[in-house]
């Protein structure tokens, strides 16, 4: 392994438990890896909302609605693109300087970027300029998105007890959920308290803003926050990597790519149960909601999510991540054959109960993630690794899904997108099958 026989900068002992470093709180963790996530996924899904009810009519040329939805779409994937070069960056600082430092840069970027999102004019102002524009703040919203996740998952698994790691991984599981949540409430209590035209002129700005009083609550959590014990261990023996993103594929490369086919149907549900749903539900040609009415269906399917999250934790953490896995991606397999006759009929109990369903099993597939991909991974690399592995699966799965869903379903009709998410799922289920139980692994190395 190459490293760094560099002076290793002064820590504090603490004695008895042989850590380098003081050990953070279990209510510390907790906090600082769910708010920070949270204040992310936030405002990754302020713009998802964005993208579908707004972006259409304000940054692209007036004309075909689904064309102008495809290419609002297309923005919405630039991030996808970003998260793998944000996971290299910020997870190359993560395995050299820490988890700590690395999680605050990763915070400002993500949040300076929505702010002036919030801020931008439309197409009628300025014209070609305007889609550019939110483009770039596009990129950059996923850049900051790129180190975040792999950052907070560190922060808890390397904090966490024995036995309890999955566990532990799963608080910044929670903050897709909670950050979801908020950013679709507030859009709609904003479109309930104002007429469409408010809303399409000022309103839509107003969660973009927001995010700055967020980002500096998660500044102030995460500032106070110790390092990890695994890295200041790697830290204390001097064997940091030189260059975490080139050794990760020289000596971890199956972990790569285990790390990004099990994750690559979660991230495939997840973007169907969410921006497709919302473009297909509300469409005139799709289910026809009002956009407040689906949004309180899709609330109470996230609440769901946000339920089972540690349920999957706690069996991962019990019965193994593997069995766990195995389980739900046959279950999300089956429910993807199901999707074009349940999703398809036009009725309220229909409709929620497959946002239920679907978002429950998110939950269940997304929950072990926090643990699984870190413990690919030594410590050394693990920032890196784990990070590009989650954004490469981002890349593949999630950036691309609203845009193939929207034209198999205009296409060939909604049962095809069914398709697209079993296929993806026995690709996972694959992977799964060749890769080895994590449970027992030590992170300490």
């Amino acid at each position: 392994m190459a490293v760094d026989h560099v002076p290793a900068p002064e820590v504090r002992d603490t004695g008895a438990s042989g850590d380098p470093t003081p050990r953070n709180s279990t209510r510390k963790v907790v906090v600082a890896s769910l708010v920070g996530t949270s204040i992310e996924f936030y405002d990754f899904y302020v713009y998802a909302t964005a993208a579908v009810l707004v972006f259409p009519r304000l940054f692209f040329p007036a004309g075909d609605a689904t064309a102008a939805t495809l290419q609002s779409l297309a923005t919405f994937a630039i991030a996808f693109v970003a998260r793998p070069v944000g996971s290299a960056l910020f997870g190359h600082f993560g395995d050299r300087i820490g988890r700590k430092s690395t999680l605050v840069a990763s915070l400002l970027t993500m949040g300076i970027s929505t702010v002036v999102i919030g801020l931008l004019p439309g197409y009628e102002q300025i014209g070609i300029v305007a889609p550019l524009l939110l483009a770039l703040c596009r990129f950059g919203q996923g850049l900051g998105l790129g180190g975040e996740w792999g950052g907070a998952a560190l922060l808890a698994t390397e904090n966490a007890p024995p036995r309890k790691r999955a566990l532990f991984g799963t608080f910044p599981q929670l903050g897709a959920p909670i950050g979801f949540f908020f950013a679709n409430g507030l859009f709609l209590l904003l479109s309930e308290l104002m007429d469409d035209e408010a809303f399409l002129s000022w309103g839509w700005r107003v969660p973009f803003l927001v995010s700055a009083a967020l980002v500096a609550v998660g500044l102030w959590v995460r500032l106070s926050m110790h390092e990890t014990p695994a890295f200041s261990r790697v830290v204390a023996r001097n064997e940091r990597a030189k260059v975490p993103f080139a050794q990760v594929f020289r000596s971890d490369l199956r972990g790569l790519v285990l790390g990004t086919l099990i994750m690559l149907a979660t991230y495939v549900l997840f973007y169907l149960m969410t921006v497709f749903s919302l473009s297909y539900g509300t469409a005139e040609d799709g289910l026809g909601y009002e956009r407040s009415s689906f949004l309180v269906l899709l609330m109470i399917g996230v609440v769901f999510f946000g339920l089972t999250v540690p349920v999957a934790g706690l069996l991962a953490d019990r019965y193994g991540r593997r069995p766990t896995l195995v389980v739900t991606t046959l279950a999300i397999v089956v429910f993807g054959l199901l999707l074009g006759p349940w999703f398809g009929t036009n009725s309220v109990f229909a409709s929620l109960s497959f946002l239920v369903v679907g978002l429950g099993l998110m939950g269940m597939t997304f929950g072990p993630m926090g643990a699984v991909l870190p413990e690919l991974f030594p410590t050394a690399v693990r920032y890196t690794g784990a990070s590009v592995s989650y954004n490469l699966a981002s890349l593949l799965g999630a950036s691309v899904a609203p845009y193939v869903a929207t034209w198999l379903a205009s296409s060939y009709g909604l049962g095809w997108v069914g398709v697209y998410l079993a296929v993806v799922g026995v690709i996972t289920l694959v992977a799964l099958l060749a890769s080895k139980e994590t449970k027992e692994t030590s992170i300490e190395d």
